[in-house]
């Protein structure tokens, strides 16, 4: 960190600093000393820090000071608040809830899978502040439901996630309906993502950008292992021997699929172990239920898809197990980042097959580090590396047939005629046929029409 403060020193209302005294928050964070100033002035910004280092706090706080500094009773929703999931939606609502805890100010939770009536009597309460997500804020905007003709503030938080997850065009819909003299604050873990900066240019006024630190430099604090594996039966033992032996308070099991995660699930639930799945295709409620479990020591085990990838703050998880590796390395990023938070250490297991080594190359590549190389006694696969490695890491190829054989085809048909092709059918038995008399009747030759020259009629024998 640049400076020691502590939050007394920024300048916050009254009521907000008594919130963060009753939170036992007395430090900010590196992102908090140096946003909350540059928001209070009013500044757009485009903040690029790691997970897990109090960039929810850092922009709300100045948010919540703006509207408890300047009272607007009769003006429409303030504050804006997107952000890519409906799990995050709820953890920055909840924290919303906590900061603004000793002040009059209200938020209203906008998700896919919510009831829309509901959600419209939410609009109609006028609450300072909407937290929400792209699809379900811009369909109550096309419906009239909401009007942000006063908004003031406006965060994109995640913003290279919503990209990710096709929001892009959504997002640049709600820009537009927002009030044009308005601050907009920008928050993403990278600023590599394909389109962000197009976003930056349309919905920023002359940002400043704050860049703490990008996914390449991100938990130094995580010890990241791999296990290498011969197939997905390997992987399943592999698994589950590390749920038995290794320490861990809670931990996340990522998959790539929505049938891996809800299959190992059930699996690890037939061992005996307290186990829970977060996948798509599951309902709010049920999304909602898991994660309280999750969140409250109901469950210690978490089998996730990349849903739950982004954004979850689940306090006590020291260990995140891929059973399948990330697609790419800010994925892997934001997974081993569920583990790790706020300074703790945290261990990062990732299993891998023959087909997945490239794939895990070019993530050390991506981050340049190189994973911890591990085995679990007991359970030595046959895998045991590509037998040659290019420079990048990845596997070396099988080369290309070299010329000799093809020279020395050539030196043969240079050396003789070719020889002619053989087939089947001119090996065929055709039958024997007759051959023809050498000697020939003096009639036959002259012409007399006898028998054989196939012209006279036959002539009864005397």
């Amino acid at each position: 960190m640049r400076g020691i403060y502590v939050f007394s020193d920024l300048s916050l209302h009254e009521r907000l600093q008594k919130a963060l005294a009753e939170l036992n928050l007395q430090q900010p964070t590196e992102v908090q000393q140096q946003a909350i100033p540059k928001a209070l002035d009013g500044r757009d910004l485009l903040i690029s820090a790691e997970t897990g280092s109090g960039k929810t706090a850092a922009y709300l706080l100045p948010s919540l000071h703006r509207f408890l500094a300047t009272d607007a009773p009769k003006s429409g929703t303030r504050g804006l608040v997107l952000l890519p999931t409906r799990e995050l939606a709820r953890q920055v609502f909840k924290q919303f809830k906590q900061l603004s805890a000793f002040t009059h100010l209200q938020a209203g939770l906008i998700t896919g899978g919510d009831d829309f009536k509901y959600q419209r009597s939410i609009f109609r309460k006028n609450p300072e502040l909407i937290i929400a997500t792209p699809g379900r804020m811009l369909e109550h905007i096309k419906r009239n439901s909401c009007d942000l003709s006063d908004l003031e503030v406006l965060v994109l938080d995640e913003a290279d996630r919503m990209l990710d997850l096709g929001f892009a065009e959504d997002v640049l819909a709600i820009a537009e309906n927002c009030r044009a003299e308005r601050q907009t604050l920008l928050l993403s873990a990278t600023l590599k993502t394909k389109g962000l900066m197009q976003v930056v240019d349309r919905v920023l006024r002359d940002p400043e950008e704050l860049i703490l630190s990008g996914a390449r430099d991100q938990h130094g604090n995580i010890c990241q292992q791999i296990v290498l594996a011969d197939d997905r039966t390997h992987k399943e033992r592999l698994l589950y021997r590390l749920l038995e032996k290794e320490q861990y308070n809670k931990v996340i099991v990522f998959t790539n699929t929505k049938a891996q995660a809800e299959r190992l699930g059930g699996a690890i639930r037939y061992r005996r172990h307290r186990a829970g799945v977060l996948q798509g295709d599951m309902t709010q409620d049920e999304r909602n239920k898991v994660m309280d479990w999750m969140r409250r020591g109901n469950i210690n085990i978490l089998v996730a898809t990349d849903v739950a990838a982004r954004g979850l703050d689940i306090s006590g998880v020291d260990l995140v197990i891929n059973f399948d590796m990330a697609r790419s390395g800010d994925e892997h990023v934001h997974r081993v980042g569920r583990t790790g938070r706020a300074g703790e250490s945290g261990l990062a297991v990732s299993l891998i097959s023959a087909s997945e080594w490239n794939l895990m190359a070019s993530i050390e590549r991506y981050l340049r580090l190189q994973f911890e190389r591990r085995v679990v006694p007991g359970l030595e696969g046959k895998y045991k590396g590509p037998a040659k490695l290019k420079s990048s890491g990845k596997a070396a190829g099988i080369g290309k047939r070299t010329k000799g054989r093809g020279d020395k085809r050539r030196g043969e048909s240079e050396a003789g005629a070719k020889k002619p092709k053989q087939r089947l059918r001119d090996q065929k038995s055709i039958g024997k046929r007759r051959k023809p008399s050498g000697n020939k009747p003096a009639g036959d030759q002259a012409g007399s029409g006898a028998l054989g020259d196939g012209l006279a009629p036959f002539t009864k024998r005397r």
